[in-house]
Order: C-alpha cells, then structure tokens, then sequence
C-alpha cells in the first residue's frame, strides 16, 4: 500500500480543515488507517485511526470532540476532518496503515506511512 497526504496548509485558529490520504492497492479496504502528527521538536503522536469497515474509530483525547475520521473504500480514500483547530494541531500530519488488529496508538505496528502535510494554525 503507497499513501499520499494532502490537504494541509496555513489558516487560523478556531478555522478547520480536512485532510486526505489517498492509498494505492488493492486492499485498501482492509487496513486499519490511522493519522498522526508530530509538532516541531516533539515526537510523533497519534491522532485517530479507523478499521476497515469504518465501524470502530479511536481518537487521541487531545483532538476527541474537534477531528473526525471517516474513509471512503470505494476511493481508497481516508480523511481527517479537523475543527475549532488551535495552536497546538500545528504538526506535520502523516496518514497511516495497518493490518494488526492491536496496538492502533503505537506507531510499530504500522507498515505503511504517508509523506506527511503540514498544519499550521495561527493564533
């Protein structure tokens, strides 16, 4: 699976956004697909993951109640819908995937990245 992020850029705070992630393959359909984020000088973080069939989603606490994930199979598609956003969602944000059932936070068990996008949120 190869997977191409999209859909950042610069806007202001309390402004949204909404990230793309296009995958190649076959098997889209059945990834877990995942975002996470690394600020400057931080380590990177989990932000949301989806299963395959969209029907169990987790999310970060920081950004639960202001991103929402969703994928569209028939496009090999996922996305992150990103409001109120603030400040702190600035991040380089990369697409994810996986095939392991557990672990969904845990970076090691994703064998698929995207090249990440850049979010910057003024204040």
């Amino acid at each position: 699976v190869q997977l191409q992020a999209s859909g950042g850029g610069l806007v202001q705070a309390g402004d949204s956004l909404r990230l793309s992630c296009a995958a190649s393959g076959r098997t889209f359909s059945s990834y877990t697909m995942s975002w996470f984020r690394q600020a400057p000088g931080k380590e990177r973080e989990f932000v949301a993951a989806m299963s395959w069939s969209g029907g169990v989603t987790y999310y970060a606490p920081s950004v639960k109640g202001r991103f929402t994930i969703s994928r569209d199979n028939a496009k090999n598609t996922v996305y992150l819908e990103m409001n109120s956003l603030k400040p702190e969602d600035t991040a380089l944000y990369y697409c994810a995937a996986t095939s392991v059932p557990l672990g969904l936070t845990t970076e090691r068990v994703y064998g698929y990245w995207g090249q990440g996008t850049l979010v910057t949120v003024s204040s």
